[in-house]
């Protein structure tokens, strides 16, 4: 019976204006709208056929402001048990380390912990390196890029897909999972789902509560201390062939130091 956390993020939706903040260079949450991550909801999926497999619980885990209840509610409603939300206005403009730390406390707080899933990266930040991080606080095997998870008694066994091919891992559990697109379709939430998730217990935790510190943006281990906005689109360069389009063409290449 395999106790899972499911690490789920919300963002701003890849449709919206994303922008960062003019004050302080942060991202701008409130101007645009924000959903659960879409690689979070395979994660949540792939954590879901365990449990059904193996009778086991999920329990999805944030960090984010009170909006993120929202990501909450869409994993709880396509199945999982519970949830745990850090919410503190102290972790404003924390890092990828503090972050990491801040989640890998609050796993703590969820028991005996066979199995972290989350999403190989987010579609906001897109570092890609916060299971890793987190693995390595816990002290726990990282299985990263899984295309196809296997849970054999206390040993997980992982298909993992990069650019270079496949590549089959096995390790201990508890261990920490990140998936990739090509893992699973995630469920869509039924309409039992959805009220019956208004139900399930969701704990709210502080960065006080979980005794972590030198957090936020003061004392994060890096920052943005510039930003522009993209400059508008231009209108391209027409090239008319009168029997030199080509020559033309190439010699515009070469001003681009395109060739």
């Amino acid at each position: 019976m395999p106790n899972i956390v499911v690490l789920v993020k919300q963002v701003p939706d890849t449709y919206s204006e994303r922008k960062l903040s003019a004050a302080d260079h942060t991202l701008d949450r409130e101007s645009a709208d924000a959903v659960l991550d879409e690689i979070n909801e395979r994660a949540v999926e792939e954590a879901l056929v365990i449990k059904e497999a193996h009778d086991g619980e999920v329990t999805v885990l944030t960090v984010g402001p009170d909006r993120a209840t929202d990501a909450i509610r869409k994993a709880l409603s396509m199945g999982a048990d519970k949830a745990v939300h850090v919410v503190d206005d102290a972790l404003h403009g924390s890092d990828l380390i503090q972050t990491a730390r801040v989640l890998a406390a609050a796993i703590k707080t969820v028991g005996d912990v066979d199995l972290v899933i989350a999403g190989n990266e987010a579609s906001d930040g897109q570092g890609g390196a916060v299971p890793a991080v987190v693995a390595e606080i816990l002290g726990y095997p990282q299985l990263t890029h899984a295309r196809k998870v296997e849970i054999d008694g206390a040993t997980v066994k992982v298909t993992r897909e990069t650019d270079d091919g496949l590549t089959h891992l096995e390790a201990s559990l508890p261990a920490v999972i990140s998936v990739g697109e090509k893992i699973n379709e995630p469920r869509y939430p039924s309409f039992k789902g959805i009220m019956a998730a208004k139900k399930k217990p969701v704990e709210t935790l502080s960065v006080g509560d979980l005794g972590v510190e030198n957090v936020g943006l003061a004392t994060a281990w890096s920052t943005v201390v510039e930003a522009a906005p993209k400059p508008p689109r231009a209108a391209g360069q027409r090239v008319e062939d009168e029997g030199d389009g080509g020559v033309k063409a190439a010699e515009y290449l070469v001003s681009q130091k395109l060739i």
